[in-house]
């Protein structure tokens, strides 16, 4: 009988020890699992975070965009030349044609004349900008002499980024108060709205033909001409100067009349003045005698 009760006894304590190894195994089965599964999603996580932040990059990238179409750099080039040249007709002819051939204009063009030796004038000019330096070097190859040459830039970017930056906010407003006005529902703020509106594409408008002032400037460039020409004239001698028988018996005559009318002009001052004359040579000799008279006593005595 203890036979049989010690023998259960052990069979019993196996099964405990079976059951408490299988145990411990399933818990360090499960441990590892959720081991691996934390370093899974660890993993997972790290390889994540690239992509959320690339997005995150993205969206930024995408809320704050450069929506401003301005060229690198917006500048107004202006020049002033003054020329010496040798033909003026010859020379304003020839950058006129430069001027068509550039796809430019004339705004300006005058013409004057000191007398018959000096030609001058003055040409204003717009070319475009890509060929402003090159209608410079055709200018001055005209010239014999480059008197003066100057060139001003002047960078107009801020300014017309800032009236860009400028008419988006004004647009806004404009489509706000657009917005207002169809849900207005009172007369006073339909009046009030409406005059703001007005006074915002006011605004507007002024801005728009500030930029396209600022476009027009950058896209064509200024070019101010002056020419000069300095002619030397010889007089031509011709047959009327060299009839040197016609001058003398011209001269000839000339004298002859001066005389005569010197002689002419005598006798008629003294026929005309003969009285008076008589008068003045009878007092003069009465004046005469008695001064002599008097000078001859005196010697006696």
């Amino acid at each position: 009988m203890k036979k049989i009760l010690r023998l259960s006894f052990l069979i019993m304590l196996l099964f405990t020890l079976a059951a408490c190894s299988s145990s411990s195994k399933s818990e360090e089965a499960k441990l590892s699992s959720d081991s691996s599964v934390a370093m899974d999603s660890g993993r997972a996580g790290m390889a994540e975070k690239p992509e959320a932040s690339f997005d995150n990059n993205a969206k930024q990238d995408e809320v704050t965009p450069t929506d401003l179409d301005v060229p690198n750099q917006m500048v107004i080039y202006q020049a002033d030349l003054q020329l010496r040249v040798k033909k003026f007709e010859q020379t304003l002819q020839s950058i006129e044609d430069h001027v068509g051939k550039y796809g430019g204009y004339i705004t300006e063009s005058t013409i004057s004349k000191d007398g018959v030796e000096q030609v001058s004038g003055s040409i204003t000019v717009r070319v475009p900008q890509n060929s402003f330096q090159a209608f410079l070097r055709d200018a001055e190859g005209q010239a014999a002499e480059v008197l003066q040459r100057r060139i001003t830039g002047t960078d107009v970017t801020e300014e017309y980024v800032d009236l860009d930056s400028r008419l988006k906010s004004k647009r806004v407003v404009e489509e706000r108060l657009t917005t207002f006005m169809e849900s207005a529902v009172k007369t006073e703020d339909l009046l009030k709205i409406s005059a703001d509106l007005a006074a915002v594409q006011e605004e507007i408008e002024t801005i728009l033909g500030r930029m396209k002032f600022l476009e027009n400037q950058t896209s064509l460039s200024t070019v101010h001409i002056s020419l000069y020409e300095n002619k030397v004239i010889v007089p031509n001698l011709e047959d009327g100067d060299l009839n040197t028988w016609d001058k003398t018996k011209k001269q000839f005559m000339k004298s002859t009349n001066m005389l005569l009318a010197g002689i002419s002009g005598l006798v008629v001052f003294l026929l005309g003045n003969l009285p008076i004359l008589i008068i003045l040579i009878v007092a003069g000799l009465a004046i005469y005698f008695y001064i002599k008279k008097i000078s001859a006593r005196n010697r006696n005595e």
